[in-house]
């Protein structure tokens, strides 16, 4: 199969293939396109040439949407990058940022800021072509693979949808298929599934684990690994001991895929199809396969249009007048309401000194926390259940990202330093689990850069249930579908592990009651528990009345155990960080000759012990730019120890808190400054460890009877606390 013999399935006026919807699938490409003239001829609307002919070698020279690596040796080169407002993937190091460029405006962009790039896959449209030939030769040779599911080819919305149903249907005391409170902008029901024992009993008092896939429109494994593990746990249950242990003791929440409307788009546009056996009809003869853009194969976003407003079904496929998907459409994963408006996510308008070209943004953070109905949903799901243990699967970098998603030096919302969450020591801990099984590494998100208004920022600082991201896959938004078997079963030395047994750990952690409290007592047969609060959840700028209602039903025994989330939240426990004197103790200034354009200079400087915070400072006299950076001598290798690179004109710093006595080198870095010299100095001073004074909120505990609450009660509790309550008032009224 050649470039010219195929073309790219439209999905815009014919709807979506059909398809078998079993749980073991494979689709033919030739067979599609077999009973879809009249699609291949529509198709070539979308960029056919002017007249009927083979197109010209300047239409194939036609800019290919493509990956590149961007070098960002340093974190203030990182954070000039994020203000381009391109298409920035979460594939990163201390030195890199892969980045999508849709258009010749956005590799204009990146060149004319001065970065320099590896171009890692020259054109996205002919990887997908690849992709496509070698998900279909895969799934010809192995007929079935070693997924739960023995699927060998990604699904559509309607598969998953199918695939819900059937388990359930399959499963029906142990899997039960629900729709979510709110439909997508463009009408879609979004569905997911409950697994546990008894399923379709009220809640008893089992914790909840919360996995969830495609946030990002593009990024097709996370839901396909979500859905695996669904049927993994249905068929398991009564044949594994430790998952029906898990089962019974907890309840498992999947919800494949939050960005319905994106996903459509993207995964309809990411299907091809074989034109060979149609070359007879094609009046390009076969060449119609020839496109500018991916579409929206590529797509990041949501379908939202206008902010705050609702349009009509269908509405979204305007967003094709953006070059790859990417342009319309709120960013998901930056519209959570935790720190909701802080740094890494755009605004509405462009903003020079912070990230973000805009609502056109790939990380445009949308009207308001929670402002898009996909990311209420889950705000919805949240709230109603004591979600111990939650995971937002994405694309890619091999990653499992813990809170928070800022640099604890950042100052925050409330004028102080956001600091590592409460938790950190144990996130950490549970992180190294999983990333054991899966090979994964084990960070920050800010590692990466600086982000707000995650999924797990939000639920983590407002529940107190764990919550990571799980970036899958090292190399491509979708790569071939091997490699997400591979991500789930593990390959390699994660060979019998991976993400599966990653899960499994995760499970373990939403029903161990050493991380969560335990609320037990005695109520009237049938009467509901309800355990509640409202709140402030504080944005970058303000805050919103947030909540937690989740009620459960008191069997016929009459006594009640609920696993719960601790009742103070995150946000609001005390906070530790240096507070600076005013006075430096000891100051010293070095001058030095500037480099030539795109050199560097290296000055060597000894810090001596006991040193509370060391801090450089760079200036030199003209509205230019020069970068630092700061390294630390190991042996015969210099580590990075600190960076600074502010847009032009901005003048340089770099702080760090009791750094290790010995010696350094700061360098400072000509990107584009005509200063004959550079002055650097070098203050010590003193610190004093704060803690903030922070709070203890309560639970509100009621027992309610035939919708009437008959007693009401505050409840602290923390981790691994267990609490005994006295409902003998419930029980009298009752």
């Amino acid at each position: 199969m050649t470039w010219d013999d195929l073309v790219r399935y439209s999905p815009h006026s014919l709807g979506p293939p059909t398809g078998s919807t079993t749980m073991n699938r494979t689709r033919s490409r030739t067979a599609l396109a077999a009973a879809a003239v009249t699609l291949a001829l529509g198709a070539t609307t979308l960029a056919q040439p002017t007249q009927a002919t083979p197109p010209t070698a300047a239409a194939l020279d036609l800019f290919a949407p493509q990956l590149v690596t961007v070098d960002t040796p340093t974190r203030g080169d990182k954070a000039r990058l994020q203000k381009l407002g391109l298409d920035l993937t979460e594939h990163a190091g201390h030195d890199y940022v892969e980045v999508v460029l849709h258009t010749p405006a956005d590799l204009a962009a990146l060149t004319g800021a001065g970065f320099t790039y590896d171009v890692r896959i020259a054109d996205l449209v002919k990887r997908g072509v690849e992709i496509a030939e070698i998900n279909e030769a895969y799934a010809a040779r192995v007929g079935r693979s070693k997924l739960p599911s023995g699927n060998t080819d990604y699904r559509t919305l309607d598969d998953y949808n199918a695939d819900m149903t059937a388990l359930a249907k399959q499963h029906p005391t142990l899997v039960k298929k629900f729709a979510l409170k709110r439909p997508s902008l463009d009408g879609r029901t979004v569905y997911g599934v409950e697994i546990g024992r008894d399923v379709r009993q009220p809640l008893s008092g089992q914790p909840t684990f919360l996995l969830m896939g495609v946030h990002h429109a593009r990024e097709w494994p996370s839901g396909e690994l979500a859905m695996e593990f669904a049927v993994d746990l249905a068929t398991s249950y009564g044949k594994n001991k430790r998952i029906t242990s898990l089962l019974n003791r907890g309840r498992v929440i999947v919800v494949p895929v939050v960005n319905v409307d994106g996903f459509t788009l993207s995964r309809t546009d990411g299907e091809f199809v074989d034109l060979r056996a149609l070359n007879e009809s094609d009046p390009l003869g076969g060449t119609t396969s020839v496109l500018a853009t991916p579409g929206q194969t590529y797509k990041r976003k949501n379908c939202r249009v206008v902010d705050g407003q609702d349009t009509p079904d269908g509405t979204c496929l305007l967003t094709l007048n953006s070059n790859g998907g990417f342009g319309l459409g709120v960013d998901l994963n930056r519209n959570d309401g935790g720190f909701w408006g802080g740094p890494g996510a755009a605004g509405t308008l462009p903003d020079a000194q912070e990230v973000g070209t805009g609502l056109a943004d790939p990380t445009y953070r949308g009207a308001g926390p929670f402002s898009e109905p996909e990311t209420k949903n889950i705000q919805d799901l949240v709230s109603s259940r004591q979600v111990t243990m939650l995971i937002s699967n994405h694309t890619f970098s091999n990653l499992v990202l813990r809170p928070n998603g800022v640099n604890p030096s950042t100052i925050g919302f409330d004028g102080l330093p956001v600091g590592d969450a409460p938790d950190e020591e144990s996130l950490k801990q549970l992180g190294a689990k999983m990333t054991a099984a899966n090979g994964y590494a084990n960070i920050h998100g800010w590692q990466l850069y600086d982000t707000t208004g995650t999924t797990e920022d939000w639920s983590y600082n407002a529940t107190g249930g764990f919550g990571y991201t799980f970036e899958i896959g090292a190399n491509e938004f979708h790569p071939p579908f091997p490699e997400v078997v591979d991500e789930y079963v593990g390959a390699g030395k994660h060979a019998g592990k991976g993400n599966r047994e990653a899960y499994l750990v995760a499970l373990e952690h939403a029903v161990d009651t050493r991380f969560s409290g335990v609320i037990k007592g005695k109520a009237p047969r049938g009467a509901v528990i309800r355990l509640s609060k409202t709140f402030q959840t504080p944005t970058w700028e303000s805050s919103f009345r947030d909540r937690i209602d989740t009620p459960v039903r008191v069997g016929k025994a009459g006594g009640f155990s609920m696993i719960v989330n601790p009742s103070t939240r995150p946000v609001v426990q005390p906070r530790t960080y240096q507070k600076t004197g005013d006075k430096p103790t000891a100051v010293k200034v070095i001058e030095e000759n500037t480099p030539a354009p795109n050199g560097f200079t290296d000055t060597t400087f000894t810090v001596p012990q006991g040193v509370d915070l060391w801090r450089t400072e760079l200036d030199w006299p003209t509205p230019d730019d020069l970068d630092l950076t700061v390294f630390r001598k190991v042996g015969g290798d210099l580590v990075e120890v600190g960076t600074s690179g502010g847009l032009p004109g901005e003048k340089e710093m770099v702080e760090l808190p009791e750094p290790a006595a010995g010696t350094y080198v700061l360098r400072v870095i000509n990107y584009a400054s005509v200063a004959p010299s550079y002055t650097l100095t070098e203050s010590f001073f003193d610190a004093e460890v704060v803690t903030t004074k922070g709070k203890r909120e309560s639970y509100r505990l009621t027992c309610e009877v035939d919708g009437k609450v008959l007693q009401s009660m505050r409840v602290f509790i923390g981790r691994g606390q267990v609490k005994q309550v006295d409902l003998g008032e419930c029980r009298r009224r009752a």
